[in-house]
């Protein structure tokens, strides 16, 4: 692998636009493409083989007009008067009338014209004629229909203190189907029927469209990328080339998400991942590969092309190697058998693997373009004395080599500490709680979340997450019975925890009867929960009593269902992550210690991450700081699909940091002596990865919609605590416990597994040749001192040209392999020349 990649970074750096435009190409038609067939994305939460995703589709055959989104519209006097009197009530009905002839909502009004044209026929009359309030328990002070001279409104509740009221409707499609700006021409029209009455109109969580991909907070956190970038190589090209690439990858990995929503459905959540791993990896992966051709080029005298071509073989097989096992552990999501789940674990995956692509490919032909450049005369002048003197020219960080020394010498106290820290912010998940995203999940000063506060202030918190009943006649040929309606309202209403049950709908044959059942408590909370399964219990009883086949469905049980879903699959998920990593990482390190060391760290970064998101979000610790105040339940498929992203990060910082130490290990440094050395060589670059990747998932934190912004806070914070608790402090101190032990594994062990060789010490030994650095320049500069432009060659034979400070022509580049002759023939013209003499024995 090393050599294929040495030889491809040769070949992109000579022959740069040969690899530059198929990428050009690629982007050209992703761009036509997205332009001709825009993308579909969904916001539907749909999560198959749960009972209430179940009902859900059973409906929208059974019942078309229920298959649309769901709209809620909260009005309220911002007086205090009451609504449903005088011009209030004028502007509420004017509201109403403006909501139903919007383009795709349905008017129930006229549906329910057609159904009175039908008398007693029409089974949903004799539906409502069976649902009254008469046979139910009295629960005190309810919401009522809006009354027009004893006629109700359809679709439209009042408060018990008539201060406010909700209209509910339906949308003939989902929301996110719905033509652009609907639902905003909507809202518009109902403030402007109330607009002067001091009227509020809110729109609920259910009319939000969809969120968009990028905002400021990820410009922001891809600008701090940029500057870590800067401080890390020093150098405005070096640093430009990462983000080139990195952005590169994104627009066709993201592009390509969105191209392919025609093919299959993509929750839009699908893309704001691919956009947060592919900024994130797509940067790491360059820093990676780019540090490395500066450190050939600066510490070893390496001309621009020989560099590349060694960057790519070493820290690029690396990289090839990380990117790989994001990509495995992202694949694997399809075993928890959720469609939502497995299309985001796909997107996030072909996003990561182009960026593995944009790495070995676009990056090496861009140092082609950028060519000699790429370390400025200044910073080869500083590298050429220490080179003489075969010192680094860029010596480690003393905090570096301060910090590594105090862990060292305090191993088991830091240790300690490294638990310590990840232990007590884990500590949280213990009370985690999952759900799906509803108006308490927005922060405050958002119409979603006044609307959602508006309800339960009024209404109750019922009324924010009512439970869809669905009744059915079964096997039942003829529709069900008037008498079998009213006994099943009035045993529902009966159950403790139902504040109001009403009628939600009827089929044409009368087959299914819909009811709306609202819990005394909120959507979240543990009562409404044991309501669902109570109703569940009793379908036995419905069945024999009332003769009908009962379900409950709707948001809160489809969230109750996903809920108790996910939580058994995440600890499959997790133990499947387990012993992927242990059996990758012994393979590239072959030990046994560092792959299960590695895999505990990165359960203590995951635990970590969740605690520290059950803290902020759940239980609102620190929102003050982030700027928002919303407490709601984490994200159902945060956990499963946080662990898939961080593992893979975490395995990153892993394998370049434990690869450095075995690096010196293996040149014959021993115990802390490798330790230290390769901390040293190694935590620049993985704190400036780390800090990129905080940066840019930090970026999405900011945003308005509750999902994302969860995903942002669990991920930067589990590469944080990753980075620079487990790897910069439990990883050198365990390492130091276990001494030269850590090393070990057993030689019937050793013969049975495939060598990876991930530092490139094979490309190294086979490429030790005297011609690596020796290029001759394609001209002179009248500018430049002479002294100027030599410094030491690499192999101690005379001197070596360095680019002129004030010319930017290109240098002859020499070929892609070079054979023993063609070496012995150039030094012995740099003997004849009197450059100096070489020993041909070596």
């Amino acid at each position: 692998m090393s050599t294929l990649l040495y030889r491809i970074g040769r070949t992109a750096y000579r022959r740069p636009w040969l690899f530059i435009a198929p990428w050009v190409v690629i982007l050209h038609v992703i761009i036509t493409l997205l332009a001709v067939y825009p993308p579909q994305l969904s916001s539907e939460v749909r999560i198959d083989g749960t009972p209430a995703q179940h009902l859900i589709d059973d409906l929208g055959q059974k019942m078309p007009l229920m298959s649309g989104g769901q709209g809620i519209i909260a009005f309220e006097t911002e007086n205090g008067s009451r609504i449903d009197q005088g011009e209030n009530l004028g502007a509420l009905l004017a509201a109403v009338d403006q909501v139903y002839a919007s383009d795709h909502v349905i008017d129930t009004r006229e549906v329910l014209k057609q159904e009175a044209a039908k008398g007693m026929n029409s089974p949903a009359l004799r539906a409502a004629a069976a649902v009254t309030p008469s046979g139910a328990a009295d629960h005190g002070a309810a919401a009522t229909p809006l009354a027009i001279d004893g006629q109700p409104v359809p679709g439209v509740l009042v408060s018990p203190d008539r201060t406010s009221a909700v209209l509910q409707f339906q949308f003939d499609k989902q929301t996110f189907e719905l033509p652009a700006d609907t639902i905003d021409n909507t809202v518009a029209a109902a403030k402007h029927a109330t607009a002067g009455h001091g009227i509020a109109v809110l729109p609920s969580a259910s009319m939000v469209q969809l969120p968009e991909i990028v905002g400021a907070g990820e410009v922001v956190g891809v600008g701090i990328a940029a500057l870590v970038l800067l401080v890390t190589l020093g150098s405005l090209v070096a640093a430009g080339l990462p983000l080139v690439t990195a952005l590169s990858g994104v627009g066709v990995g993201v592009g390509g998400t969105l191209v392919i929503s025609h093919l299959i459905s993509l929750h839009s959540l699908s893309a704001v991942l691919g956009l947060m791993i592919g900024l994130a990896v797509g940067i790491d992966y360059a820093l990676f590969i780019v540090n490395r051709q500066r450190r050939y080029i600066l510490d070893q005298g390496m001309s621009a092309e020989e560099a590349t071509g060694r960057a790519l073989g070493t820290s690029g097989t690396a990289v090839v190697f990380a990117g790989s096992t994001v990509a495995i552990a992202l694949t694997a999501l399809a075993i928890v058998r959720i469609h939502l789940i497995t299309t985001m674990g796909i997107a996030a995956t072909a996003t990561v693997l182009i960026a593995v692509l944009t790495a070995v490919t676009l990056l090496p032909a861009l140092l082609g373009l950028a060519g000699e450049r790429i370390c400025s005369p200044k910073a080869r002048l500083r590298a050429a004395s220490p080179r003489a003197t075969a010192t680094p020219a860029r010596p480690p960080l003393a905090v570096a080599t301060a910090w590594v020394g105090l862990v060292t010498r305090h191993r088991f106290l830091a240790a300690t500490a490294a638990l310590l820290i990840t232990g007590l912010l884990a500590f949280p998940a213990t009370q985690m709680s999952l759900g799906l995203p509803s108006g308490a999940s927005y922060s405050g000063g958002t119409t979603q979340r006044e609307s959602y506060e508006v309800v339960k202030d009024h209404f109750g918190p019922g009324y924010n997450g009512p439970l869809v009943v669905v009744a059915d006649a079964g096997n039942r040929e003829a529709p069900i019975a008037t008498t079998d309606i009213a006994g099943l309202y009035r045993d529902l209403t009966q159950l403790p925890g139902v504040t109001a049950v009403t009628l939600g709908g009827v089929s044409d044959n009368g087959r299914t009867v819909v009811l709306s059942v609202v819990p005394s408590s909120g959507p979240t909370d543990a009562a409404t929960e044991q309501l669902v399964h109570e109703i569940r219990g009793q379908a036995a009883t419905f069945a024999s009593d009332r003769n009908v086949d009962v379900g409950v469905t709707g948001f809160t049980a489809l969230g109750i269902d996903v809920s108790a879903r996910l939580a058994h699959a995440l600890p499959v998920y997790l133990a499947v992550v387990a012993v992927l990593s242990i059996f990758l990482l012994a393979l590239v390190f072959r030990s046994i210690v560092i792959p299960i060391k590695a895999t505990l760290g990165f359960v203590l970064s995951i635990l970590a991450a969740f605690g520290a998101t059950t803290a902020v979000f759940q239980h609102g610790w620190g929102q003050s700081l982030l700027g928002f105040h919303a407490t709601s339940p984490i994200l159902a498929v945060l956990p499963i699909v946080a662990t898939g992203l961080l593992y893979g990060l975490a395995m990153d910082y892993e394998v370049f940091l434990v690869s450095a130490m075995k690096e010196a290990h293996a040149d014959g440094r021993h115990g802390d002596e490798a330790i230290a050395h390769g901390f040293e060589h190694a935590a620049r670059v993985v704190v400036a990865a780390a800090a990129i990747m905080a940066a840019v998932f930090a970026g999405f934190i900011f945003t308005d919609d509750p999902m994302i912004r969860q995903f942002g806070f669990a991920l930067a914070v589990g590469v944080i605590v990753d980075a620079f608790v487990v790897r910069m402090l439990l990883v050198p101190a365990v390492m130091s416990i276990c001494g030269d032990a850590v090393w070990w594994m057993p030689q019937a062990l050793q013969r049975v597994l495939p060598n990876i060789d991930i530092e490139g010490r094979s490309l190294n030994a086979e490429r030790s040749g005297p011609a690596i650095g020796n290029r001759q320049p394609a001209h002179t500069c009248e500018f430049a001192s002479p002294a100027m432009n030599v410094v030491p060659h690499p192999i101690g034979c005379g001197t070596t040209p360095l680019p002129p400070p004030r010319c930017r022509r290109r240098f002859r580049t020499p070929p892609l392999r070079q054979s023993a002759d063609d070496m012995a023939h150039r030094t012995s013209q740099s003997v004849g020349r009197g450059t100096g003499s070489v020993d041909r024995s070596r």
